[in-house]
């Protein structure tokens, strides 16, 4: 327990530095289980896996509010103004960007904007899509304004298509060209492909997606083919045709001569790797569909990052920062700070920052609940015995006929280990706290 099983040598030649402040989870359950589980002992019987059960819980509870956090990510903020949150993240401690200097702005929320869903409307506000569309006799092509998505087997319904034999009529494949999407249907019961008998103009409706409103799709491009290998997964294209193209789109053809489902995993120059492309007949097209299925930005989340912030942004290198000399009485204290701000999308799983962050470096300090990986499970020494009582008040309060007493003294001993810990870890050095309060002494002219 606690013992130290390298020599000094070898761990200096290593890179696990510091680690010995630290207990991993897996001993914290071997040693509980030794000294607290038994017979005469406080816990006769407990499962190992109720043990490891507590153990885990109590590192996420106490990784949240009471072990330091030491997790942070450094990013370069795009043009897109959005970063991806972590994969192990929980929650943030604080966002700031990095000036010229090295030092750290903070950032602050904004609890002003958001990016909502926008989904379709007609022309009433209602949410339903019922797009115009062209028909034209004897063609097998319907097309509308504008680029959109639509899973396949989408039902469709309109006054003329209806009277058509052989339907009713669902989406078998799309293609864009310009700012059109051009729609094959077909029954899929009698595999018979519309045909247009009238060249007119229709109102078509397009059903809600499981029930869900029917979501805004417009991005999308058309790729030149040049050649395809199967076996390699791989389509080469005209490179000038690439515009547009990103990882992760969905590609359409409309002969279905690709499998459904088939994205975009990897572009290199002229080649597109795609996911699972078998070919199901030769290409009838030497031109591709792609389309991306995020969604469109909503109005408030276009105006937010296109709008330039009225504060000026400082590295607080010198003594000129007086942009405004006194403009700012009476400004809410909330906003009156020139360093940006971000909210958080829960729903996309991404921070989005004002304009004036383009570029910038930025620095997000976050928790996790260190269950991610294994080399995560561990516990600060300073926090051991708030997880040993952590585990024993758990197994305890879940057992049947255990004195109330009991439970009560076990849960007042977590609480005063927790706080133990909270103090121990908040690191507060006297000279560093002295240093401090020597600047309170100072006398403040109004």
């Amino acid at each position: 327990m606690g013992l130290i099983n390298q020599t000094a040598q070898a761990y200096y030649n290593g890179n696990d530095y510091g680690n010995y402040q630290f207990v991993s989870l897996e001993d914290i359950i071997n040693q509980f289980m030794f000294v607290y589980v038994g017979e005469d002992k406080i816990i006769p019987k407990a499962r190992r896996t109720d043990v490891a059960f507590h153990a885990q819980r109590a590192l996420a509870e106490l990784s949240f509010d009471t072990l330091k956090s030491c997790k942070a990510q450094e990013i370069t903020v795009p043009a897109s103004l959005q970063m991806t949150l972590p994969q192990d993240y929980v929650n943030y401690t604080k966002i700031s960007w990095v000036d010229s200097a090295g030092i750290k702005h903070l950032l602050y929320p904004t609890s002003k904007t958001s990016n909502p869903p926008n989904p379709l409307q007609n022309s009433d506000g209602d949410f339903v899509f019922e797009p115009i569309v062209d028909l034209t006799s004897g063609s097998t092509q319907v097309v509308m304004d504008g680029l959109f998505y639509f899973p396949y087997g989408t039902r469709v319904t309109g006054l003329q298509i209806d009277n058509v034999a052989g339907g009713p009529w669902d989406v078998v494949g799309f293609s864009h060209s310009s700012n059109t999407t051009v729609l094959t249907l077909q029954n899929t019961t009698s595999s018979i492909f519309f045909i247009s008998s009238v060249t007119a103009k229709e109102k078509l409706t397009f059903p809600t997606i499981g029930g869900s409103l029917y979501p805004n799709y417009t991005d999308g491009a058309r790729v030149g083919v040049n050649a395809w290998s199967a076996s390699q997964y791989t389509i080469t294209a005209s490179t000038s045709d690439l515009d547009g193209l990103k990882v992760g789109m969905l590609l359409h053809d409309n002969g279905a001569v690709w499998d459904q489902g088939t994205t975009v995993v990897n572009i290199d120059g002229a080649s597109i790797l795609l996911s699972n492309p078998t070919i199901v007949a030769n290409p009838s097209s030497t031109t591709l569909s792609f389309t991306s299925l995020e969604t469109k930005d909503s109005d408030t989340w276009s105006n937010y990052k296109s709008n330039t912030p009225s504060e000026n942004q400082d590295d607080y290198q010198d003594d000129t920062y007086w942009p405004l000399d006194g403009s700012r009485f009476g400004l809410d204290p909330q906003h009156a700070q020139a360093n940006g701000s971000f909210y958080i999308d829960c729903k996309s799983g991404k921070i989005h920052f004002s304009s004036n962050i383009s570029g910038k470096t930025v620095i997000l300090d976050y928790i996790s609940d260190s269950l991610g990986t294994d080399g995560e499970m561990q516990v600060h020494k300073f926090a051991e015995e708030a997880m040993y009582k952590w585990i024993t008040h758990a197994i305890l309060a879940g057992k049947a006929n255990v004195p109330e007493y009991q439970v009560n003294r076990f849960k007042k001993e977590r609480f005063a280990a927790i706080r133990t810990a909270k103090l121990r870890l908040s690191n507060l050095k006297l000279e560093e706290l002295t240093q401090i309060l020597r600047g309170k002494s100072k006398q403040i002219k109004h």
